[in-house]
């Protein structure tokens, strides 16, 4: 997915006003993330330090997500924004928090604000091991126009640009995708995608509406049975099931308004959102049923409405400048979801269905206070209310669910002395979990078998310490040692229809993120993180926590001035992870370095050559471990190493105009 490299691109939006209240947080600015080579959109957000983005399917499915020490899934326990509007899906028929970025467009992305942990009073659901909050450009400074081509099929199409209308200005993008990868069977991407948004004023006095469009359909090359390949069964890249794939959309309109004045800031945001996804997936191939396979389809239809709004008011009490901010937010999800058998994409019969109406409120509010030149705390405090109502196929399984919880949070900032600032967080944080876990009494897969409810919300609660200097010129460095505790990673398995109760857990880690500006024109970056994740009650099967990351590293240099040559050269380590609890499985590592060479020339042309997976590693980009079946095999089954390759050595070609 190539990138602009165009620099000066302006907007009517600032950075937020409050100074960073933690080590790990950071904004990273829509330049950053467009340097950066990558194969797929989602992986823009490895800007993020510590967060590695993979997948396990195919193109049109949403990422999987590793940040410290979670395999976060498809997003869960990540919270993601774009414009304002939510990411994450609770209750969705493929996982929850399934978060799925391909909607994104990178080359309107203004800046990504990133904090990690329960530590913020303006995040909930979804954010207890971090939140990234994408924000978009109202206006480019040029017009754009790119043309890309690459292996494997690889073409894209995009156009952006800005014009003054009236009092505003209005911006229109459009991108179309097509790929196939280097799967036997192609992933035949087809992507259209589209923004349309009208801003006025400023950050703080104006507004914004924007309207959003996506459509996406793609055949997915699944995780495959390792042993299936070494026996020859199928090559490298080939598939168990060349009918898996999927469809989805996404629709959306938001607006934001903002107004300050002597009483303070203002801000409003409020979303409609339409969704669909069908996707088929056949991950055990004839375990399940010998005769016409496992193939399932997971459906997830949705309109999603929300509203934040928050004041901030400057006041000055006995002599110390505060900063004091109250916020509401609510959203409402109206679902349809369902899970059925299939064969070759042919419904063979229903699992579940049902239609689930989800609602939430959150109240929050916090104060910064400056009380020296070299003293700041913040205190914070937020209460969530989630209720919501199930009607399934299986009446037994149908029913009403609530809960509501209070999450106070505190920070303290000693500094700054010699460049120099100390960190110190604490916070209480939620996680919700499908709402169909809470209101289940029985298997959907025999409508008779006795099932346990699982509690709606679960509590999560951390710490962290920090450090962060800019005491030489030109290098910002920030070390962060943090802890963050579950009660429960209860999680509704969308695969299976069914809730699966997991253990009290704890992550403990440490992260060093370095920024170096050596030249006006080149710059380094390195960042390291080690995550120790364990359940912290006893099992005989093991303590550790499967899929968790225990080292990721990353880093590159990037160069280049407004004309002539510029590029990229990036690296990033992917350390084995526990497939299993007692630590006996064991995925492989992964290192993989991305290129880009280019050159600007004076009338805004743009000539680019990224080059993925430089050195061609033989890695894989996910590892499951768990029993499947292929025919001939027992009965029960084998357990194994299931795998999804990291595509080989590609090249792209993009030449772009500016005007």
């Amino acid at each position: 997915m190539p990138a602009t490299g165009v620099s000066g691109h302006s907007a009517t939006v600032s950075a937020s006003s409050l100074q960073p209240t933690a080590a790990s947080e950071r904004q990273i600015s829509g330049e950053e993330v467009n340097a950066r080579p990558v194969s797929r959109v989602g992986e823009v957000l490895e800007a993020v330090p510590g967060l590695i983005v993979t997948q396990h399917s195919g193109e049109g499915k949403a990422n999987q997500y590793f940040l410290r020490g979670f395999n976060l899934d498809h997003g869960t326990d990540l919270a993601i924004t774009v414009d304002g509007m939510p990411v994450n899906m609770p209750t969705h028929g493929h996982g929850q928090g399934y978060a799925d970025i391909n909607f994104l467009i990178p080359e309107l992305i203004r800046s990504m604000d990133v904090r990690k942990g329960p530590y913020y009073a303006d995040k909930g659901d979804f954010a207890s091991a971090g939140a990234v909050d994408i924000n978009y450009l109202d206006r480019l400074s040029k017009n754009i126009v790119e043309l890309a081509a690459g292996s494997f099929g690889y073409q894209r199409a995009m156009a952006a640009g800005s014009t003054k209308i009236g009092d505003g200005t209005l911006l229109a993008a459009f991108e179309a995708t097509k790929y196939n990868g280097p799967w036997d069977v192609p992933d035949d991407i087809r992507k259209l995608n589209g923004v349309l948004r009208y801003s006025q004023g400023t950050a703080t006095d104006g507004f914004s509406l924007t309207a959003m469009a996506y459509s996406n359909g793609w055949n997915s090359t699944d995780q495959v049975a390792q042993r299936a390949i070494d026996r020859g069964l199928i090559g490298r890249y080939g598939s168990l099931d060349p009918t898996d794939g999927g469809i989805s959309s996404r629709f959306s309109l938001s607006g934001n308004w903002a107004q300050s004045s002597d009483y303070g800031q203002t801000r409003l945001n409020a979303y409609v959102i339409h969704s669909s996804l069908q996707l088929y997936n056949d991950f055990t191939y004839f375990l399940d049923d010998p005769i016409n396979g496992d193939q399932f389809s997971q459906t997830d239809r949705r309109t999603v409405y929300g509203f934040d709004a928050s004041h901030a008011a400057d006041i000055r009490i006995a002599g110390i400048d505060t900063q004091t901010r109250v916020g509401v937010q609510t959203r409402y999800d109206d679902i349809n979801v369902g899970l059925f058998k299939t064969a070759q994409r042919e419904i063979l019969s229903t699992v579940r269905n049902d239609q689930v109406q989800e609602g939430s409120v959150a109240l929050w509010a916090d104060s910064t206070a400056r009380w020296t030149d070299w003293l700041r705390t913040t205190v914070g405090i937020r209460e969530d209310y989630f209720a919501g109502h199930v009607l399934s196929d299986a009446p037994q399984n149908s029913g009403n669910a609530q809960a509501a919880m209070t999450s106070p949070k505190a920070g303290i900032v000693l500094g700054p002395w010699s460049r120099t600032e100390f960190y110190g967080n604490v916070g209480f944080g939620l996680h919700s979990n499908d709402i169909r876990g809470a209101t289940i009494t029985v298997d959907p897969n025999d409508k008779m078998t006795p099932l346990g409810r699982v509690p709606l919300l679960v509590r999560s609660k951390g710490a962290e310490l920090g450090i962060r200097s800019k005491a030489i010129d030109g290098l910002t460095s920030s070390l962060a040692v943090f802890v963050l505790d579950f009660d429960s990673e209860l999680l509704f398995v969308g695969d299976a229809g069914t809730t699966e109760p997991s253990r009290p857990s704890r992550r403990v880690g440490v992260e060093w993120t370095n920024q170096y500006k050596v030249l006006p024109w080149m710059s380094l970056d390195f960042d390291l993180a080690y995550t120790r994740a364990r359940f912290t009650d006893f099992d005989p099967i093991g303590n550790f926590i499967p899929g968790a990351p225990a080292w990721v590293a990353s880093g590159g240099v990037t160069f280049g001035r407004d004309t002539g040559w510029f590029g990229s050269l990036r690296a990033r380590y992917f350390g084995p992870r526990p497939l299993i609890e007692d630590d006996s499985v064991r995925s492989l590592s992964s290192f993989i370095v991305n290129a880009r060479a280019g050159y600007k020339f004076d009338n805004g042309m743009r000539l680019q050559l990224d080059v993925l997976n430089l050195f061609n590693a033989q890695t894989n980009q996910i590892e499951y471990y768990y029993l499947s079946r292929l025919p001939g095999e027992p009965i029960d089954g084998v357990a194994d190493r299931h795998v999804h390759p990291a595509e080989p050595l590609a090249v792209r070609l993009t030449l772009a105009a500016t005007f």
